[in-house]
């Protein structure tokens, strides 16, 4: 092999020798493209989500800590029942509190990690439908 023959043109004839279909090299540049977007989009979405739920964490602590200033305030030294009654109640507002801000925060979450992995398995989707249509049989054998 003494001519100019590049390695890169060998490999074509032995490509095209072989028969291997040929790959459309800027189809799947823009496919991967489209990969990274799809990734970006959903990392985008989780992380969203993600925000959201710890701002819900914080409105739970800003209400439960509402709730105890509102209870020392009124604190005065009572009967014991009266005291226990007043706990009670505390108890149950913090409860009410937590159990609802911990059902908004599971629902977040759900929902953008529903919409992250949507938008993934949409593109996987495509992505594969692109790389079978930029594979094309070769027709030179």
């Amino acid at each position: 092999m003494t001519d100019n023959t590049s390695y890169i043109d060998m490999l074509r004839k032995f490509g095209t020798d072989l028969g291997l279909p040929k790959l459309n090299v800027d189809e799947l540049l823009q496919t991967q493209r489209k990969n990274l977007d799809a990734l970006g989009q959903s990392v985008k979405v989780a992380a969203q989500g993600a925000q959201t739920v710890a701002q819900k964490q914080r409105e739970v602590l800003e209400a439960g800590l509402r709730e105890a200033a509102t209870l020392a305030r009124e604190y005065k030294p009572l009967k014991v029942h009266e005291n226990l009654a007043l706990q009670t109640e505390f108890a149950r507002k913090v409860f009410e509190i937590t159990v609802k801000g911990a059902q908004d925060s599971a629902s977040t979450a759900r929902q953008s990690t529903t919409e992250a992995v949507k938008i993934i398995q949409d593109r996987v989707k495509d992505s594969f439908e692109e790389f079978r249509a930029s594979v094309r049989p070769n027709k030179s054998v």
